[in-house]
């Protein structure tokens, strides 16, 4: 009742003579002492005092030569009391004074003297007012810890209701300054949630309670929180470097109790750009890719249920996936009675079978394509031929998962005229000689007919 009595004290005498106060005249150091100048004296109960402010009330001054009073402070301390000019009330009939410029829990020491126009009143009592101690804040305060990125803070509401709002104060081990946080409005809103923090890191909180008369409590008990840390990293993860058409990620799986799922991003280069490419619960992953020898390299995170990931840049692993056999050496071309003889070296021990593309150049600007699949053998026989005519011929390697190597050489034979009538009579012949891995073959074919790879030969002129 006391602290509502005062509060409405203080706006009244405000309202009466904040249109006369004023700091002049000032007080001369050679001013004349008028003993029968009336001296300000206080009422019965003239002295009122708050955590920020102490006001006063005196008996009414009647004597007409008044002009005013000087008012004079000391802020009491361990030694003697040095009084300085406050303040000038330059009316007689005022009769309140607030002192506004007051720290809670401390001592100031007042003394009073009228003014004429050439002289001052002898000082009045000397009046010592203690300011009340500061406000408690709330008395019971409390913070969630191991939070995702924040903070729950929680407090009792103060029982006070004067009290208007909560000031909450935050510091750091990084900075042991109190910084404000937020002002919470409303004596019984009592929760604050702090968002965006570090990843397992220490913070501090406390509370100040702000009353309607803008006094300021005490802080409160202090609570200390550390923010949930990120989930452990993977420290080793595999990918497959000989798989077909696709490569397959395993890793350990974590350990963490509130697992929710692995994120795997996949980037073409050791760049920082990876993107995501799969949310998964399992500690494997096939990546299918519909091409031979594609690299890529991945990463693999942990999530946990509130949305935290684990450290995932400092951990790439590349995978391969399985490369296209090797291409077959193409050694020979030829045509023997009427029919072209093809012959070949393996040079991948993966290739289970071959290919033979056959071009038939119909013109400049067209030609047929015959695939011949599935042959075991390093050689082929195309008994398939007009006189007259060009083909071409490239061989392909295929491995068990049908897998298809890059074409050999490209080569081209041409047909004579009158290929079903050579007279081998005619024609010179000479001992052509093969050299394999294991063994050389000898073979006497008709000069005309021997066709060796475009890459070694001209055969614009047959």
């Amino acid at each position: 009742m006391k602290l509502w009595t005062l509060t409405t004290l203080y706006t009244v005498s405000l309202l009466l003579f904040s249109g006369c106060v004023n700091t002049s005249p000032k007080p001369e150091n050679d001013s004349t002492i008028d003993s029968t100048l009336q001296v300000v004296e206080l009422t019965q109960n003239g002295v009122y005092s708050d955590m920020n402010a102490i006001a006063f009330e005196w008996k009414t001054i009647t004597d007409p030569r008044v002009d005013g009073i000087y008012i004079y402070k000391d802020v009491l301390g361990d030694k003697d009391p040095t009084y300085k000019y406050h303040t000038t009330l330059n009316s007689r009939f005022i009769t309140h004074y607030v002192d506004n410029e007051i720290n809670p829990n401390s001592k100031y020491s007042y003394y009073f003297r009228t003014f004429s126009k050439d002289s001052q009143s002898q000082k009045s009592k000397i009046i010592t007012v203690n300011s009340l101690a500061a406000l408690n804040s709330v008395a019971w305060i409390h913070a969630t810890k191991n939070m995702p990125r924040s903070a729950k803070i929680i407090w009792r509401p103060h029982s006070n209701q004067k009290v208007k709002a909560y000031l909450l104060e935050r510091m750091t081990l990084e900075n042991d300054d109190w910084k404000s946080l937020a002002t919470i409005n409303g004596r019984l809103n009592a929760e604050y949630i702090d968002s965006d923090l570090k990843d397992n890191f220490v913070y501090k909180y406390r509370i100040r309670v702000l009353t309607y008369d803008d006094m300021i409590s005490n802080p409160s008990k202090v609570v200390t929180i550390v923010t949930k840390p990120l989930p452990k990293s993977l420290v080793q993860i595999k990918a497959s470097k000989n798989l077909p058409k696709r490569i397959e990620l395993s890793w350990e799986k974590t350990d963490i109790k509130d697992f929710a799922n692995y994120n795997i991003y996949r980037s073409g280069s050791t760049s920082i750009w990876y993107d995501l490419i799969v949310k998964t619960p399992n500690n494997y992953y096939v990546d299918e890719i519909d091409k031979d020898g594609k690299i890529y390299f991945y990463r693999v995170s942990v999530v946990d249920k509130d949305g935290l990931e684990s450290n995932y840049k400092d951990l790439s692993i590349q995978g391969i996936t399985l490369i296209k056999p090797t291409a077959p050496s193409m050694l020979e071309a030829t045509i023997v009675n009427n029919k072209v003889k093809l012959k070949w070296k393996n040079t991948d021990k993966r290739v289970k079978s071959y290919i033979v593309l056959k071009k038939s150049n119909n013109s400049w600007i067209s030609s047929d394509k015959e695939e011949f699949t599935n042959i075991k053998s390093t050689h082929y026989i195309d008994s398939n031929i007009l006189p007259d005519s060009s083909y071409s011929y490239q061989i392909y390697s295929v491995d068990e998962f049908g897998i298809k190597s890059e074409p050999s050489i490209e080569v081209q034979v041409k047909t004579l005229k009158n290929q079903g009538k050579i007279d081998s009579s005619k024609t010179d012949k000479y001992q052509e000689t093969i050299q394999t891995e294991n063994n050389v073959i000898k073979t006497d074919i008709p000069k005309e007919s021997i066709v060796t790879p475009i890459n070694d030969i001209d055969l614009s002129e047959i």
